[in-house]
């Protein structure tokens, strides 16, 4: 099973965020087989850190709650909520894969959060999408909305990858960067 996890910052934990980086590097470095995406999101100014978003695959609701909740970030408080739900690897890669690379353009995390009839069930066509696919509740089956890691010119250029806006009860667009530990 597929989930995304977005664990949002609290206001001015950045010191805290950094001074917890390995910590949190070592700890994903346990699920580096099971990340599908990772990476942190930004303020407008690309400053400050927003928040922390992963794709993981898991083989349970509960031990993907242990994954969001065991988190050191989370344990020491830096994050004032988490958002975990059930995701659907649409494009069926990593962002590893992703033929654009870690570097140049744009890059955000989208999130649509809707309920009833399913919408924006398969990926858009174009080169730029690193991750795509539809939230479920924990049944697995109950559509809840749409996360997509796409480059972009812009934030509303990004939040255009989900097609079906009005299915949407809200659409948050977030600079997001790729994760992990620098490459040398």
């Amino acid at each position: 099973m597929d989930f995304l996890c977005y664990h949002r910052d609290r206001t001015g934990s950045m010191p805290l965020r950094q001074a917890l980086l390995e910590a949190h590097w070592s700890y994903m470095d346990t699920f580096a087989k099971e990340l599908i995406a990772r990476g942190p999101t930004f303020d407008d100014m690309g400053e400050a850190c927003t928040g922390s978003v992963h794709i993981v695959a898991l083989p349970d609701v509960a031990t993907a709650r242990s994954f969001a909740f065991d988190e050191p970030n989370y344990q020491a408080g830096v994050y004032r909520d988490v958002l975990l739900r059930r995701w659907h690897n649409t494009l069926g890669r990593t962002m590893w894969d992703y033929a654009g690379g870690r570097e140049g353009g744009n890059r955000y995390l989208v999130l649509g959060f809707g309920e009833g009839e399913p919408a924006d069930l398969s990926a858009p066509a174009g080169d730029d999408l690193i991750a795509y696919g539809p939230l479920f509740a924990d049944d697995g089956t109950t559509w809840v909305g749409t996360a997509a890691l796409v480059r972009a010119a812009d934030a509303s250029t990004a939040a255009a990858v989900l097609r079906s806006p009005d299915r949407y009860a809200d659409i948050e667009v977030h600079n997001w960067s790729f994760g992990g530990r620098p490459t040398t």
